[in-house]
């Protein structure tokens, strides 16, 4: 059954007369017939009862008219979603984000996408590390990823920049530093440390300790953690400072306190994504993220 004999059907069955039929399909009325016949034949079944003044449907012409409809109906839904998937408005697209972007910049990614592109099913992973953002990216895992440029980079991934943040101290609100303005790194020198992971290009855990190096100190207790919110929590708890980036002041935690550096400890922010071209679905939503972090 061919999707032109189901309209020509249609024509038909709303007519019942060849030659209006024939006319509303702007078809040649022998051809019209020969195509009813034809599927006819297919069918095993008379359609229509002929008679040289009417043209009338047959029981089983009645029950083939709930199913044509329906047949064009999802050619016509189809044709749409089709041109929604060439245009970038529909599709699914996988987003990982790090940890430090979770809190931040994943729930405006996710409002936004929502309410500019609905017809996008957005997959979001948050709190994962840089080098499983990019590993995922060449597996197809992540379609796009937020995170902190990685130095041992690969020609299969492409990077752009997102924003650069500095990082900010995060002590127990009850700390005698806590109500200091701004601090210098140096003053932290005889604290435990609550840090991001160490595993193989970690981002976070070589930043924080490159900037104390930079202020003359190495932490002397260091207590790794895999997740961001879970690092606050533990200063929260009083197991040491923290150093994370100033977007991480969103995660809004009882019991701790951000203060600004007095000296800046620039970390950068990127969009990475695969060196071949993307779906039009990928693309719009890159945009997206690049508009809500950018703006």
């Amino acid at each position: 059954m061919e999707l032109r004999q189901v309209r020509y059907f249609l024509a038909l069955a709303d007519e019942c007369h060849f030659g209006r039929a024939a006319a509303r399909l702007h078809v040649a009325q022998p051809a019209l017939s020969q195509q009813i016949k034809q599927l006819e034949r297919e069918l095993g079944t008379a359609l229509f009862h002929r008679s040289t003044r009417h043209v009338d449907l047959t029981e089983a012409g009645r029950d083939l008219v709930g199913y044509a409809r329906t047949l064009l109906a999802e050619e016509q839904r189809a044709r749409a979603h089709m041109a929604e998937l060439a245009g970038g408005g529909a599709g699914r697209v996988s987003v990982g984000f790090i940890g430090t972007a979770t809190y931040d910049v994943l729930p405006r990614v996710s409002r936004t996408v929502r309410a500019r592109l609905p017809g996008i099913s957005l997959e979001l992973h948050g709190e994962v590390l840089t080098p499983q953002l990019l590993d995922g990216l060449l597996t197809g895992a992540y379609d796009l990823a937020v995170c902190r440029p990685d130095t041992g980079g690969t020609a299969q991934v492409r990077t752009a920049p997102l924003l650069t943040e500095s990082l900010m101290a995060v002590l127990p609100a009850r700390h005698p530093l806590a109500a200091r303005p701004v601090l210098p790194l140096r003053d932290l020198a005889d604290e435990p440390f609550v840090i991001h992971s160490s595993q193989p290009r970690s981002s976070m855990y070589d930043r924080v300790l490159s900037a104390c190096d930079r202020a003359g100190f190495r932490p002397s207790s260091l207590v790794e953690v895999g997740e961001t919110a879970t690092l606050v929590v533990f200063v929260a708890a009083g197991h040491g400072v923290a150093l994370v980036p100033q977007s991480v002041r969103s995660l809004r935690l009882d019991g701790v306190t951000y203060v600004p550096l007095a000296e800046p400890e620039p970390v950068d922010l990127v969009l990475a994504r695969r060196t071949r071209p993307d779906s039009p679905a990928v693309e719009r939503v890159a945009s997206v993220i690049e508009q809500c972090v950018r703006g």
